[in-house]
């Protein structure tokens, strides 16, 4: 036993360095993050690697946990073509979800502002009848601007062989009307084609509720189970 002690502590220090590196290194495990890129390249050869493989760019490539199962995949890297046509795409697939929903909203916001036809044309019929109201004040002015202007006319009568003879006050107060009947033309004619407007949004809406309420009819209401 004092032999093998002595034997023991004379063992050179390099020697006794090298068993402890490997004793220690025999009990450490790999690291956890370590991936291994695997593929089959374009010459049939499958391929190893702790990296992703030059060799399979253009193709795709597993990545493998040190346990062998498959964490991920990487694809074929794309070219500068590829690359604008795939963001091209899912920019055109994000516009279409965003319409989409947009008009989802919309048909919600439909059936909670209209939920039958009755309420829908109630509110038609205000709106041309606010119009409406606008619009006739507009005629009225007309009319009276014409029994101005047929008033003026008549002192320009008095003028008509030379009408440069007339009072300054008179030529402008002709002018002035003429120029609020046109105003007035332009006003009536742009309530006219608000009224259009209305109505063909009405309509286009009609349609679509049309659609909407047939759909909310076929939805059997839900509620509490019949008993047998």
């Amino acid at each position: 036993m004092f032999e093998l002690r002595r034997h023991c502590i004379r063992l050179p220090s390099g020697l006794l360095l090298t068993l402890l590196s490997a004793t220690i290194s025999a009990q450490t495990p790999p690291p956890a993050s370590l991936e291994i890129y695997t593929c089959v390249d374009a010459k049939g050869r499958n391929l190893t690697s702790d990296r992703p493989i030059a060799d399979c760019i253009d193709r795709e490539q597993k990545m493998l946990n040190p346990s062998g199962t498959v964490k991920g995949k990487v694809g074929p890297s794309l070219t500068a073509q590829e690359r604008s046509d795939l963001e091209a795409k899912e920019k055109a697939e994000q516009e279409e979800r965003a319409r989409s929903n947009e008009e989802k909203r919309r048909d919600r916001a439909l059936l909670v502002r209209y939920p039958s036809k009755s309420v829908h044309d109630k509110e038609r019929a205000l709106a041309l009848s606010q119009i409406g109201v606008v619009r006739q004040a507009a005629a009225n002015r007309v009319e009276e601007l014409q029994r101005q202007r047929a008033a003026v006319l008549d002192e320009m009568e008095f003028y008509k062989k030379d009408p440069s003879k007339a009072p300054t006050w008179v030529r402008r107060q002709l002018e002035d009307v003429n120029n609020s009947l046109s105003v007035q033309a332009r006003f009536i004619a742009d309530q006219d084609a608000e009224l259009k407007r209305v109505n063909l949004r009405f309509d286009e809406e009609l349609i679509r509720l049309k659609q909407l309420w047939a759909m909310q009819a076929s939805v059997p209401a839900s509620g509490p189970a019949k008993k047998p």
